[in-house]
């Protein structure tokens, strides 16, 4: 064994063991709401912000110590008072925005609150559907996603489309299809009042959810429904989307040819991924670590339990993504445009 590569990993691994800590730390403080305390009341003592925030004040005192220690709060030491800087506000504290980071810390736990069950599947090989998962990954998954899409979708993706844009304003059909708790198809009703959007999932409990949200937004435009990707209801639509939840599908070019016939002879299907390269190699980085993760726990037993179960995997890359739209009846495939997480087709 060489010693010096031993201590370099284990640095690596120590790191990891605080990071995993400290994402813990990070969303027991965001569920008990002292990170928004601390952004609103400034610098503060233990017992003050004990008092505003509602947690007992021995535990907060522990509690502030570890994120101190690991650099997610400030301290300061001579006058004992902590203080979140607007670094750190945005990544903790700024729900909703893209920066803030709670919805991946979210999904993570979710994992770990379910490990039993992820060490079964692993272990065994036996397939893993959605509802297996608890409603932390579902909330989790949601709140992660739906910053990015507030931050891309209408502002780039649509206009990267060939003319998308124009229709939607002008008023349009669309179909999301894997549409979660609603939030992108929310958020196009809103954006294009004009055009009528159609949200598709085949996990019920996700429906109800994206109902209600609907609802509490006034949206009149907006409709949701419980039905697989290749059995959705409606024709002639204008405009499709598949917000990251093709890899998840166990028939995805199932889902693409149903999806191709759905459309209008001018339509157009716009699919977003994670971002991948084609092959392992080009993947070995700390993102598509992270994406391989989930796509060991979620993705591809979420795939497996379905009919045909293809298991693409949340790394699939852009070729083999491509060869499923062409499978599917889509001649023309381009890459639209891109974020640093995510990739987004055109297909026609």
């Amino acid at each position: 064994m060489d010693e010096d590569k031993f201590n370099i990993l284990f640095g690596k691994v120590l790191g990891d063991v605080g990071g995993a800590v400290g994402l813990l730390m990070a969303y027991m403080g965001d569920q008990a709401g002292v990170y928004k305390v601390m952004e609103d009341t400034g610098p503060s003592t233990c017992d003050e912000l004990a008092k505003k925030s509602g947690v007992d004040a021995r535990y907060l005192r522990e509690w502030l110590s570890s994120n101190a220690a690991t650099g997610y709060v400030d301290y300061d030491s001579d006058n004992d008072r902590f203080s979140l800087s607007p670094e750190q506000a945005a990544l903790f504290s700024h729900e909703g925005e893209p920066t803030c980071m709670q919805g991946f810390f979210q999904a993570v736990v979710a994992q770990y609150e379910a490990h039993e069950t992820a060490v079964d599947v692993f272990k065994t090989g036996r397939a893993r559907p959605w509802s297996e998962h608890t409603a932390c990954c579902f909330c989790g998954t949601d709140r992660f996603f739906r910053p990015g899409y507030a931050a891309n979708l209408v502002q780039n993706w649509i206009p990267a489309l060939d003319g998308v844009e124009d229709k939607l304003k002008a008023g349009a059909k669309i179909a999301d299809i894997g549409c979660g708790l609603g939030s992108s198809s929310i958020l196009m009703a809103q954006t294009y009042p004009k055009s009528t959007v159609h949200g598709f999932d085949f996990h019920g409990p996700s429906i109800e959810k994206a109902k209600a949200k609907a609802a509490e937004a006034g949206l009149g435009n907006i409709e949701f429904h419980e039905v697989a990707a290749k059995d959705f209801i409606g024709k002639d639509y204008d405009f499709a989307c598949i917000f990251d939840a093709l890899h998840d599908m166990g028939d995805p070019v199932g889902a693409t040819a149903h999806i191709k016939k759905s459309l209008k002879k001018d339509g157009t299907f716009m699919v977003v991924e994670p971002a991948a390269a084609d092959n392992l190699g080009d993947n070995l980085n700390l993102l598509s670590s992270i994406f391989y993760g989930f796509s060991t726990t979620i993705c591809v037993p979420t795939s497996k339990a379905q009919e045909v179960g293809l298991m693409l995997g949340a790394q699939a890359g852009e070729k083999r993504i491509t060869d499923v739209l062409k499978k599917g009846g889509f001649t023309r495939v381009r890459r639209a445009t891109e974020t640093p997480t995510n990739m987004v087709l055109e297909a026609q």
